[in-house]
């Protein structure tokens, strides 16, 4: 099985230590770079001769902060999946961050085994949604008259397999699972969610979902 190599970025010392030991300790999966500023580890990963999988991410840095540091991430190494470490639990930074392309979102006071099923579900499925971040999208959307947007019109482009392929995708199904389910290659499902992405705009699978959520396709109550 790959080892799956982990960066974190976080100016909390203490908290970062602890981290990397905890993180450690997973089986493989292992911590290969720590910096305490996003700056610091842009620069890292552009030197290094190993890039990390996925980066643990805190929201509040000197020199750059976390969203500053997503947004480059995605500009310059859009292979590399985003883990939020953060003690901001507003709805409004959870939704936030979310759209702009995390692939999960955690609460800093959260046990060492839900870090590790994040880790492992942003590998196999490319997202992982808790309650929190469910609950967070739900009150966000409760009591809020929905805005006419642009993108109001998307749903009616997608094709019936795209909305079939993009209800499993929420559902947290592997792309191997989605092909088993609908009888069709693992390679057509890459392509319908490739299609997704394009048609509505969303940097990763992570978006389609709050795509979805967003444009009344999905209730993230059903998630809880």
């Amino acid at each position: 099985m790959k080892t799956i190599n982990v960066a974190i970025a976080d100016d909390q010392v203490l908290f970062r230590k602890g981290m990397i030991s905890i993180v450690n300790s997973f089986e493989n999966i292992q911590i290969i770079l720590e910096v305490d500023n996003g700056k610091a580890l842009i620069e890292a990963i552009e030197v290094a001769e190993v890039k990390p999988d996925i980066v643990l991410l805190d929201l509040s840095m000197p020199e750059l902060n976390g969203v500053d540091t997503t947004k480059i991430l995605h500009q310059q190494f859009p292979e590399i999946k985003i883990i939020i470490l953060s003690v901001y639990s507003e709805d409004r930074f959870v939704t936030h961050l979310m759209e702009l392309g995390v692939n999960a979102y955690l609460f800093k006071n959260v046990e060492p085994a839900e870090v590790e099923k994040a880790i492992w579900a942003v590998i196999e499925k490319d997202f992982y949604f808790n309650e929190a971040f469910l609950t967070a999208m739900k009150n966000r959307l409760t009591g809020k008259k929905h805005r006419l947007l642009i993108q109001d019109d998307i749903p009616s482009t997608l094709t019936q397999r795209e909305l079939d392929v993009l209800d499993l995708i929420c559902k947290q199904y592997t792309a191997q699972e989605i092909a088993n389910k609908l009888f069709i290659s693992v390679r057509t499902v890459d392509g319908h969610r490739n299609n997704l992405l394009e048609k509505t705009g969303m940097r990763n699978t992570a978006g389609l979902v709050v795509f979805s959520i967003k444009n009344n396709l999905l209730d993230p109550s059903t998630l809880l």
